[in-house]
Formats: C-alpha cells, structure tokens, sequence
C-alpha cells in the first residue's frame, strides 16, 4: 500500500471550514503559507467567502480532491473582520422578521437559521418541513424588507441537527456537530446485529433519526461475530453438555443452559466451549455421540483436551469416491489375474465378456420369418370375438 501511495499523483491543500460544524472543503493554498486558526477569504462559486483555516498546507491524493480546486486568495483583514460582524447581525434580524412572517401567514415550516453572504448580495433562509410549502409570498414580503436577493432552502432534521448542535444521549455533543462530516446511512439491521434495544426511542438520536454511531461501531461487531458461536448452538464445557442461550460479543462470552439441568444457565468464555453443532439444529444434521464430550469428559470416554476448533463429523464418502490408493487389495489382485488370462485367450485385458443372451429372446428379424397360425391374418384372429358369460353365485347353468 505504501508503494502505491508513492507513485499516486499528490496536490497541495489547506481544510477551510465556513462555518463551525459545517463540512471542512479542500482548497488550493496558491504558493503560500496558511497555518491552523487563520481567517481567509475563499474563491467560491458564489463569490469571495469567509472561512477558517482548520488544516495548514498538506499534500493528498488527487483522487480526494472534486474539481475544479479553487484558490484561497488572502489572509482576512481589519476591514473583512468588520463586514463579517455585521453579516452577524443582519443574519439575527433576518431570522427574527422571517419569524414573525412565517407565523402571520400560517406555513407549515419550521426555521432553523439564516445566513448572508460575506459581500451581502444575497440572504439564504434553511428550513424544515414535514411537506412541500409554497413560500412565493413569504420570499416577496422578505425581499421588499431587506432590498436584496432571497433564498429559502429546506434540509433534513440531521442538517438541522448539526446546524443547531447540542448533547446527545451520551452527555456528549453531537457527534454530526463536532467530527463528522458526511452522514452516512444507517440501517435497523445494524442495531440488531449489536443486539441493541429496538425500541425507537433507545436507538434514535435528538434528530429522531438513527444514532450516527452505530455506523461507525458496525465494523467492530463484525469482527467480534466471527470468533462467537451462534445462538442455540450444542456445545460442551467444563460443567457439561448444553445449549447456547445468549451471547456477550464485547466481552466475548456466552451463556449456556446445561443439558443435564436445563433450570442452570452459566457463563463461560468463548475459549473455554468446544462447539459440537454451529446454530440451530436441523434435519440433515447427524446425531451427537452422547458420549463425545471433549472438554467435560463423557460417561464411557476419558477426558480429552478442548478442541481447537469447532467440532464437526466427517461425512461418509461413496464408494465411487474413494481414490485408487484405498481400493481393497483383494480386488486389485483378482482383477490383474482376470487380465492376465484374457490375454493368454487373445483377449485385449480389462474388457468385460459379453453376456450370452437367454433363448427366449427373439430377435424381430426371426419372429417375422415364424409361419403364422390358421386363422389369423396380420396377427390378429379371424372370425366373431368369442366372450366367455360369467356364471352368478347361486345360479345354475343353462
């Protein structure tokens, strides 16, 4: 991996975040120096934009970077300190007028922030709705209020999550307001696999979505999967035969109900069981020696040493299946003397002798060339069908 990471194509870039817990951009550093901390003014698609420095000059692989790679053009100064003071407090007037507009025309939306440009061309409205709402009046009234350009946007309830930020069930900040910068999805298949709750709302965020963490912790239970037994699996333990009840994945643990009292479950580890049968048992599974017991030790066997890995039976193969190597040497022996005799007749060796066939066969040539009996013509006899009358119990004959 390192040696293809060598011969990968490298550019340099600084991380500038626009706002605190919003998505961190890669930008071209155009020759200069930029450290962590510096304010700097951005090259956007939307203009010159204000922004933190939160990673100084590093090299990445081009294949990380989305064209086109615009440049930072300069260290902010006095002046665009100031312009972006009062961007702060036009952004809290906007935020309250549209407030009070919302409430007086009665949409259906629920604001979450506003924002204006660095140069004040234009103030962008984020809102969320449960459906599609017609703002066309709404963005007129803000417009002829503040005299220039308006956007409304509606978003998610995870944007709006990190927009807003706050704790999370864990007492700590909201993993999508600190480090996170994609949302990635997130399944009810992964809760079920770290045997969590699936009660809504144990596994559900502030947001009301599920918690971003359980992506991030999936990989870890994989691997920890892959070293347990399964649920309802037989295997043995120091105290004897049972079967796998519940399991304890991080502490890498299992709890069995004995077989020879079902009312005792016990905890043992995963190294200290040997697995005789991996889940549940099925029709085509073979039966259990009841005296296989490798770790407890059975009732006709002396005690063996654990298992290494799970027991499993060999399956019984087919007589056409064995090699050549396992063939009976009585029949190798008897088949090169069969061999040998064929040849002394003439005989190529190996080849079978033709069975003669019984004399009651009859080939079709000879059956045609048989005389046919009188009275029949085609195979078939001549003259009216005879039919036998069936004599009724009781009944004399005529």
């Amino acid at each position: 991996m390192e040696e293809i990471k060598k011969n990968e194509a490298l550019v340099e870039v600084v991380d500038v975040q626009f706002r605190p817990g919003q998505k961190i951009y890669y930008f071209d550093p155009a020759g200069k120096t930029y450290h962590t901390g510096d304010r700097v003014i951005m090259d956007t698609a939307r203009g010159p934009e204000y922004g933190i420095c939160t990673g100084g000059n590093h090299t990445i692989s081009v294949k990380e970077v989305v064209a086109p790679l615009r440049p930072v053009l300069r260290l902010a100064n006095k002046q665009d300190e100031e312009a972006v003071a009062r961007n702060l407090e036009t952004e809290k007037r906007a935020y309250a007028i549209c407030m009070e507009k919302i409430v007086e025309m009665e949409l259906d939306m629920q604001l979450v922030s506003a924002e204006c440009a660095f140069d004040g061309s234009k103030i962008l409205f984020f809102f969320t709705a449960d459906e599609r709402v017609d703002f066309r009046e709404l963005v007129k009234s803000l417009a002829s209020a503040f005299h220039t350009r308006i956007e409304l946007r509606q978003i998610g309830v995870r944007d709006k999550a990190r927009m807003v930020g706050g704790l999370g069930i864990c007492g700590r900040p909201f993993c999508c307001a600190t480090f996170l910068d994609d949302f990635q999805p997130v399944s009810i298949k992964m809760a079920k696999t770290q045997s969590l709750s699936l009660n809504p709302t144990k596994i559900s965020g502030t947001c009301g979505r599920l918690m971003c963490c359980l992506k991030y912790e999936q990989d870890a239970y994989e691997d920890l999967i892959k070293n347990s037994p399964k649920v309802d699996s037989f295997v043995d333990t120091p105290q004897g035969r049972g079967t796998i009840v519940e399991l304890n994945l991080l502490r890498q643990k299992v709890k069995v109900r004995l077989e020879e009292n079902p009312e005792t479950l016990a905890v043992f580890g995963n190294d200290e069981i040997a697995v005789f049968r991996s889940g549940k048992a099925k029709k085509t599974d073979p039966p259990i020696p009841e005296d296989w017991a490798p770790i407890s030790g059975g009732k006709s066997s002396r005690r063996l040493e654990p298992l290494d890995k799970p027991f499993a039976f060999e399956p019984v193969r087919l007589r056409s299946e064995l090699p050549a190597e396992e063939e009976p040497e009585e029949k190798t022996e008897q088949r090169q003397g069969n061999n040998a005799r064929r040849r002394k007749k003439g005989k190529p060796a190996g080849e079978k002798p033709q069975q003669e066939k019984p004399q009651q066969e009859k080939t079709q040539q000879e059956t045609a060339q048989e005389p046919k009996p009188e009275g029949t013509e085609g195979g078939k006899p001549k003259g009216k069908p005879h039919y036998h009358r069936r004599r009724r119990p009781g009944k004399k004959a005529e």
